[in-house]
């Protein structure tokens, strides 16, 4: 199988990733004043693309950033970039493309004026470890709490991610794979960087608000109804997981991920099926059979 270079493109300057370099008074770098998508592709096509750039734009909106770049110019550099680092149909590939807000002096209001910078990170899709999906991901409920939304909203994906790194490393220091962060009134949210799910009761529940409106989420719920299964956002107390009898994450790379384990703030620890339950199972199956189905209508799209 061919092998991808970790390439990266700083506002059409391509080179090897560890090479790459952008100003120090980049506001990406400074503030984290940033916005960011990140794609996988299969056989070369990108997965959910057009979903992609609407949410980076929805992104740059929420923070009153204005992209100077189009979104055909983006996709152009991001052909460059994948072709450079070796993209084919027998790779799989990670994507990551971040708009900062430019360059400018050391403040934290945004001259309005400053041009966008693109960066543009093109490598090897990560390689999960294959026990996630045999048996499932420990995770744990971190003392940090996330954001609330009044205070950054979760659909800005951008380029701070402190609240998450914090959770992340309360609970690996735990001894978890992941967390599962609270907001302060004691809800369910996300994962560090992932969507979760719980079959509490028989019902299949995802969080409806306080988390970022993850794309794998949207189109594991289009398939599930597209297979007669019903799925439900809702608000989900911590109390009520101990009613919850599987788990599973999702995100772009990890697709549908199973959930062994969960532990409280209390020290409990919840037991889910090895690598899955039934309904766990059956969506992994349906979101792959879904994915298959949308890379091949959208083979036209490949970027090599």
């Amino acid at each position: 199988m061919p092998m991808i270079i970790s390439t990266a493109n700083v506002d059409g300057t391509i080179s090897a990733a560890d090479k790459a370099s952008i100003p120090v008074l980049d506001r990406g770098f400074l503030y984290g004043d940033s916005v960011y998508e990140v794609f996988r592709t299969y056989r070369a096509v990108p997965l959910f693309l057009e979903d992609h750039f609407e949410r980076l734009e929805n992104s740059a909106q929420l923070i009153q950033m204005q992209i100077s770049q189009s979104r055909e110019q983006l996709l152009e550099e991001i052909r460059r970039t994948a072709i450079e680092a070796g993209v084919s149909h027998e790779s799989d590939a990670y994507v990551r493309y971040q708009i900062t807000r430019g360059e400018g002096a050391v403040d934290l209001y945004p001259d309005p004026s400053l041009k966008t910078r693109y960066v543009i990170i093109v490598k090897a899709l990560p390689s999960w470890n294959p026990v996630f999906y045999e048996q499932g991901v420990n995770m744990a409920i971190p003392n940090v709490r996330r954001n609330p939304v009044n205070s950054l909203d979760p659909n800005i994906k951008g380029g701070n991610y402190l609240n998450n790194i914090m959770g992340l490393t309360e609970a690996r220091e735990a001894g978890a794979d992941d967390c599962v962060m609270l907001n302060r009134d004691g809800f369910v949210t996300e994962a560090a960087n992932s969507n979760v799910w719980f079959l509490i009761r028989g019902r299949l529940v995802t969080p409806g608000s306080g988390n970022l409106k993850g794309l794998t989420k949207k189109h594991v719920h289009r398939a599930l109804e597209a297979a007669e299964m019903e799925s439900f956002e809702e608000d989900v107390h911590v109390n009520e997981l101990l009613d919850a009898t599987e788990c599973f994450i999702t995100s772009a790379t990890r697709e549908v991920m199973p959930v062994v384990s969960l532990t409280l703030l209390d020290g409990e620890r919840l037991e889910f099926p090895i690598g899955g339950g039934e309904v766990t199972r059956q969506t992994r199956q349906i979101f792959s059979d879904y994915v298959e189905a949308h890379i091949s209508e959208h083979a036209q799209d490949a970027l090599v």
